[in-house]
């Protein structure tokens, strides 16, 4: 998420009955896609009845909601400025936020920025999700910040 982006991109916690049937089906498709019951798009959406227009237009927006008891990880994917101490100012952050940081990889700067992509374990924090993508955004010197996939 870039900061420009912070302020409109949100997430909310919604009980399954009221959202609509399309955005169902695609958390449906996801799930048979990622436990490998199926190994096309097009035999996840056959299998549970959507549209693959529907699929394409909801499957980055719905992600399940992992039981907190088993823990979250996520993995976040950032550009950095290549200058001293911003990635040191990023680990600050995610560990005031109380989250544990599984794995660090990190890219040779190009053009005088890098990519960084962190796995964290977020059971135990203290503030939301949402919270921490909009503190590591506000870190001077990192460019962009983008949650890419959870477990």
């Amino acid at each position: 998420m870039s900061k420009r982006d912070n302020d409109e991109q949100k997430f909310f916690l919604v009980r399954a009955d009221i959202l609509p049937e399309a955005i169902l089906k695609t958390a449906q498709a996801k799930d048979i896609i990622s436990k490998g019951k199926v190994e096309t798009v097009n035999q996840a959406v056959d299998k549970v009845g959507l549209s693959r227009s529907a699929f394409y237009k909801y499957r980055d927006g719905v992600f399940p909601l992992q039981d907190p008891l088993k823990g979250t990880i996520v993995s976040l994917s950032m550009l950095l400025e290549h200058r001293a101490g911003i990635l040191s100012q990023v680990l600050n952050t995610i560990a005031r936020a109380n989250a544990n940081i599984l794995t660090i990889n990190q890219n040779i700067p190009l053009q005088g920025v890098g990519h960084v992509t962190i796995s964290v374990e977020i059971a135990q924090m203290s503030v939301s999700l949402d919270k921490l993508l909009k503190n590591l955004s506000d870190l001077a010197g990192v460019v962009k910040v983008e949650l890419v996939g959870q477990a």
